[in-house]
């Protein structure tokens, strides 16, 4: 016997309805993760009471932790749900596996287990968390960076845009402007690229503002939270000595 997964899930059918708890049980598979546990689901919509429902929602893309859509809370836990094997994430008793899913909280839900996360691309976009070209011309080979500069900017580019960090951050909220980690790290990225840093004073006049880096109050939850292993809280220091030094400048008058 392989035992049953039974799957709660808060769900949600439209942005303006109440939310409600559904639970559903799928046949458990070796190996399964919380999205193809939630794929057997859809094809399959029925819950524990025995009534055809409409399937759940929820995003995903890449399922190997790279593209960042499947963010949800599982079993109290947020994280990305195609990494999440049942059997290491679901709390077993017996045969039978338990797993409870829940949408993020920090965003607004659209359905279900999907959300609305536009708020930290558009805090990408106030960084400017990009290198800028001229013209998609041959630029020739790039200036040659230190290995420790080049090792720790890979750190910082393996983010996805998760929003695991956002989401363990107490700082964050509807009531707060904080831009977040995620986007003082990409800033930071982008600062350290020799063409990128190009923008460095755009981005530390960003990080200087009401809902910059001072902002932080250094939980460091943002580090444990998130799946890659980015060096937040390092990031977050650097932008904070940069930006003393760049009002500094902007005080006594020191153009970059």
């Amino acid at each position: 016997m392989n035992g049953v997964v039974y799957i709660k899930i808060k769900r949600k059918l439209s942005q303006n309805t109440e939310s409600f708890w559904e639970t559903f049980q799928v046949d458990y598979k070796e190996k399964m993760n919380v999205i193809s546990a939630l794929m057997d689901v859809q094809r399959n919509p029925v819950n524990t009471d025995g009534k055809d429902v409409s399937p759940p929602t929820w995003d995903a893309a890449c399922l190997e932790e790279v593209c960042g859509s499947c963010t949800m809370y599982v079993n109290g836990v947020i994280r990305q749900a195609c990494s999440a094997l049942i059997e290491d994430v679901a709390e077993k008793k017996g045969e039978n596996y338990y797993v409870t899913l829940e949408p993020m909280k920090k965003y607004p839900v659209i359905r279900d287990l999907q959300v609305n996360r536009s708020r930290m691309f558009e805090n990408l976009i106030k960084v400017k968390g990009w290198v800028p070209i001229d013209g998609s011309y041959d630029l020739g080979m790039g200036q040659a960076q230190d290995d420790s500069v080049r090792q720790f900017r890979y750190a910082l580019s393996r983010c996805m845009t998760c929003g695991c960090c956002m989401e363990a951050c107490p700082q964050v909220s509807e009531k707060s402007e904080f831009i977040g980690p995620n986007s003082i790290g990409q800033a930071l990225l982008f600062n350290m690229h020799p063409v990128g840093k190009s923008l460095e004073s755009d981005r530390l006049d960003e990080l200087t503002s009401p809902s910059g880096v001072s902002g932080c109050g250094n939980a460091q939850n943002c580090v444990k939270a998130c799946p890659k292993g980015i060096p937040l809280t390092e990031a977050i220091a650097q932008i904070n000595r940069d930006t003393t030094t760049h009002s500094i400048k902007k005080w006594i008058g020191i153009k970059k």
